[in-house]
């Protein structure tokens, strides 16, 4: 929900880009600006030229312990600046100042933060200055009179450094003073000021009771997990009658079936093309997510989102929703696939408490322990200029992180991390699907009809609620009522579920039947598919254009509420397709052996790669630039790291304590997982069975 609140922030700047003026006063108040200079300059002429900031102190009210430290730190600093020292130098030339470019979205000026945090001076016995890298908002136009100019609509972040012992508030009242000498006037507060929230220091935080049970946790699973691993490397040695303890926690035995590659077409019971599906979907994601996270940046030129977001590469970034339908779809049809299956060998009984219990041990610890990691590592790992306060989701998910626990935080105003609420979907989705298996296995082609009327109803609802409420998905045009009600509901997102479901029980009822279908049949289904996912993509292509015409929304209720059931639709073709042998190259490439070890990965690196991406994009010291080519090489040096860190939270968190469910199981079954020779079987089992916790991918 952050990426979203953070693309409808940059939206409203574009909008403001797209609505330049064109007339001649804007050169005259750009002269204006050149006044300020830098920043830091001025500050260092004014404390040359003797000015003493009283920090509030002539107000009627006592001077606090705070107050008093701050001056007289201050006066060290004056002190040390007259004489050229060099600490007092290094803090001056820290400062940021205006940055060239604003015009273009350049609104940050990062100065240099390290050197600032660095600065440790002992000026007394036991007394030492150290630096406090804060960001000075100004808001240039305000504050020379040019509130109803283009330049006065724009603020800034720059960079300052002072002592650590004053306060934003003591650097505000000296700002102030500072720029009335400058200006000869009183300037508003709004125009200028620093918030503390945005200060940093060298200091560390102390470790509060939640991050120290967070790395004793994941301490504590690294020795047991390392434990047994040596246990397995040295006294087992035959594999495969490993003992089921050691098998659950051996690195060495979790690695081996993560890594190991079948050949296609082993098991007849396996659907190889998924692999391929729901990796290239998971990049998908991914690639999304990273142009999100790099709007919100220091970026030079921000307002280049407005040409970038019309060109038809664009479509495959602002339509990437479409991943999340694709997941949708392979949960529905997985869960009704596999749970048919089972109900066959059961005379169709159906544990449903059991079924539950495996759903939960898949997804739920890995999901608490990101959780923990999120809110109480990031700033532990991490720094940086824009890094203040840690995730930027953390006040949100201290205070609503049991609703994502509780699998409904996609019905809250944020969830918490912000891309776990497809989880909540999925979930939800998948708590009801044992009265469709039920349903589906007594009255069979019956209840298909029900859950096939259920989508129509599901897609005219879509329907209605962007009709009366005149919603748009659009990019210049969105907002978050429409974002909550049209993208994070359960409801909205049935429909592609309930087609995979209904196309498993389509493969489960011709399981072994082989269809013959003529070349022009072939060739019309893949012709249709294909056209259904460009159309999909590219539909609203000529619509982008910010001074264009205004979509109807009768148009883009049927664009939107159609492609919900086309996209599916279309993945029903390319799985049939494949399995029936008539995928041709596209089977070769999705069915690629390759595809299977991130394809038992892709739940960690789903839960871990805005980890990492917000890392990257708010530890950065120097501005950055956006472009196409410069989001790319981001997003795979952040892929890349991903991976590795989901492969080591992999083998110590979501492979153990999903393999605890082998200990759930009757004794007999228990044996025959364990002396498995192949894992083709059993990874199929534990992916689908809950409906596969590696469709956990969204993007949103």
């Amino acid at each position: 929900m952050a990426n979203i609140v953070a693309l409808i922030f940059v939206c409203g700047l574009i909008r403001f880009a797209a609505a330049e003026p064109k007339d001649t006063g804007v050169l005259q108040d750009f002269q204006h600006i050149k006044q300020l200079r830098s920043l830091g300059f001025m500050f260092a002429e004014q404390v040359l030229n003797d000015t003493t900031p009283d920090f509030g102190l002539q107000q009627p009210r006592l001077p606090t312990q705070e107050d008093l430290l701050c001056l007289s730190d201050w006066t060290q600093f004056m002190t040390a600046l007259k004489a050229g020292q060099y600490w007092a130098l290094k803090m001056i030339d820290s400062w940021g100042s205006i940055p060239s470019g604003f015009l273009t979205g350049n609104v940050y000026d990062l100065g240099n933060f390290d050197e600032c945090l660095n600065i440790r001076k002992e000026v007394s016995l036991g007394r030492t200055i150290r630096g406090k890298y804060c960001f000075l908002s100004v808001s240039p136009g305000k504050m020379l009179g040019l509130d109803n100019s283009i330049v006065g609509t724009l603020s800034v972040k720059t960079a300052t450094c002072f002592p650590a012992s004053c306060s934003a508030a003591h650097m505000n009242t000296f700002l102030g003073q500072l720029m009335k000498q400058f200006l000869n006037s009183t300037i508003p507060s709004s125009s200028m000021s620093i918030v503390e929230s945005s200060c940093q220091t060298d200091e560390p935080e102390p470790w509060d009771g939640l991050t120290i049970f967070t790395v004793v946790i994941l301490s504590l699973m690294a020795a047991i997990v390392a434990i047994f691993t040596l246990y397995d490397y040295f006294f087992c040695e035959d594999q495969d009658k490993l003992p089921p303890i050691v098998k659950v926690f051996s690195a060495r035995a979790n690695s081996r079936a993560l890594f190991r590659v079948m050949e296609n077409k082993s098991n007849p019971n396996v659907i190889d093309c998924l692999h391929g599906i729901r990796c290239l979907s998971l990049i998908w994601v991914v690639y999304c997510h990273q142009y999100t996270i790099y709007t919100m940046g220091a970026n030079l030129n921000i307002f280049h989102y407005l040409s970038w977001s019309e060109s038809p590469y664009a479509s495959f970034i602002v339509h990437g929703f479409f991943s999340v339908d694709s997941f949708f779809f392979l949960g529905g049809m997985l869960v009704s696939l596999i749970a048919l299956r089972s109900m066959d060998k059961t005379e169709g009984k159906l544990n449903v408490p059991l079924m539950y219990l495996h759903r939960l041990m898949r997804i739920l610890p890995v999901l608490a322990i990101a959780i923990l990691v999120y809110i109480r590592l990031m700033r532990i790992v991490s720094g940086g200029p824009m890094f203040s306060g840690g995730y930027m989701g953390t006040s949100v998910c201290e205070s609503t992180w049991y609703w994502t626990l509780l699998f409904v935080n996609n019905y809250m105003e944020n969830a918490c991390p912000g891309h776990t609420w497809y989880l909540s979907v999925d979930m939800q989705l998948f708590i009801l699907s044992p009265i469709l298996l039920i349903s589906l296995y007594k009255w069979g082609k019956k209840a298909a009809a029900g859950i096939f009327v259920l989508i129509v109803l599901f897609s005219g609802c879509l329907f209605a609620t962007m009709m009366v409420n005149n919603y748009s998905m659009l990019i210049k045009n969105t907002n978050s009522e429409a974002t909550r009600k049209l993208y994070l509901a359960t409801h909205t997102h049935a429909a592609p579920w309930l087609i995979g479901f209904l196309f498993g029980y389509f493969l489960y009822l011709n399981r072994g039947k082989k269809f013959r279908l003529s070349r022009i049949a072939v060739w019309s289904g893949w012709i249709l598919c294909l056209a259904m996912i460009f159309t999909s993509i590219f539909a609203l292509y000529p619509d982008a254009k910010w001074s264009g015409p205004p979509l109807s929304t009768l148009a883009e209720s049927f664009y939107y509420t159609l492609t919900r059931v086309g996209w599916p639709l279309a993945l029903c073709w390319v799985v049939f397709a494949c399995m029936q042998g008539y995928g041709g190259m596209a089977n070769s490439f999705l069915s690629s052996p390759l595809w299977q070890p991130l394809s038992r990965l892709s739940y960690s690196v789903y839960m871990w790669h805005m980890f990492f991406q917000e890392i990257n994009i708010r530890s950065v010291r120097t501005n950055s630039y956006f472009s196409d080519y410069r989001v790319m090489l981001s997003f795979w040096s952040c892929f890349g790291v991903t991976l590795l860190f989901s492969y080591f939270m992999h083998l110590i968190i979501e492979a153990p304590f999903s393999g605890l469910d082998i200990f759930l199981r009757p004794k007999s079954k228990v044996s025959a997982v364990i002396n498995e020779k192949s894992d083709v079987v059993e990874a199929h089992r534990n992916e689908i069975e809950e409906s596969g916790t590696s469709n956990k991918t969204p993007a949103d």
